[in-house]
């Protein structure tokens, strides 16, 4: 399946996503798209493989992600989304101090891939945190770390701390569970491309990558630390499905707007 066909099948699971009102059923569609990414990123790999040395060859690449303006509340937490999903489709990550930008590293359908997933977990990312602030469910809690009650602020970001994370292992428990399979059913040579390609990946980085440090993001929250607001969003990622995506392939940019 060529990557435009693979982007334009995820995209009719997204579109169907949307319009259920069940959260199982979006779950099962999160959860098709990501197998579906997964098995493409498999057979492109294996197509690489195979490609003549005289042949135009795919490579990696760098692509710059503007996550919104620098000083945005909430940049850290939404830059913290994109770099859980990317950990779950073959994309290494740098991003700069204010969380504004991230400089993505992998072949150009994985980025693609996670542009996507981006754009539509971000959108209920931030309409469940909304709600869950509007609830007034976190007022009454005390922070264990400032020993205040714990600030609107403090709740959201915990909120969606906790969102992120979840939505990060579940990505990546349905990546893991489709390539075990994929390599099981097929010869040993795809666990080989797989690997080469993991290598690749980290050459590519280690010569392009500027980056100095280690960034802390989303691991923390200065206002204070807010165990239901995490539990809330942790719950809300559990049942999290993909919508409002805008068209596949179309306008890149500042998705976190």
């Amino acid at each position: 399946m060529s990557s435009e066909k693979m982007l334009t099948r995820i995209g009719a699971l997204l579109r169907q996503a949307e319009s259920t009102d069940n959260p199982h059923e979006g779950e099962a569609f999160m959860a098709a798209a990501q197998r579906l990414a997964t098995s493409s990123a498999i057979d492109l790999a294996v197509a690489r493989a195979h490609t003549a040395s005289s042949e135009k060859r795919a490579t990696p690449t760098q692509r710059l992600i503007t996550i919104g303006e620098p000083g945005k509340r909430g940049l850290r937490t939404y830059a913290q989304l994109f770099i859980s999903i990317a950990a779950a489709n073959d994309v290494q990550c740098d991003i700069a101090q204010t969380g504004a930008v991230i400089f993505a590293y992998g072949f150009a359908g994985d980025i693609d891939v996670c542009e996507a997933l981006y754009s539509s977990l971000l959108f209920q990312m931030v309409r469940d945190s909304d709600a869950y602030i509007r609830s007034g469910a976190y007022r009454g809690e005390t922070s264990t770390r400032t020993r205040k009650p714990v600030a609107g602020v403090t709740a959201r970001l915990n909120f969606q701390m906790a969102y992120a994370s979840r939505i990060g292992a579940r990505l990546t428990e349905t990546k893991q569970e489709t390539e075990k399979k994929v390599v099981a059913e097929s010869s040993s040579e795809t666990a080989l491309v797989l690997r080469n390609k993991e290598i690749e990946l980290k050459d590519y980085y280690s010569s392009n990558s500027k980056a100095r440090g280690t960034w802390k993001g989303g691991g923390r929250a200065d206002a204070g630390h807010s165990s239901h607001a995490r539990k809330a969003g942790d719950r809300a990622a559990r049942s999290a499905r993909l919508g409002n995506l805008p068209e596949i392939g179309g306008v890149r940019g500042q998705l976190g707007s």
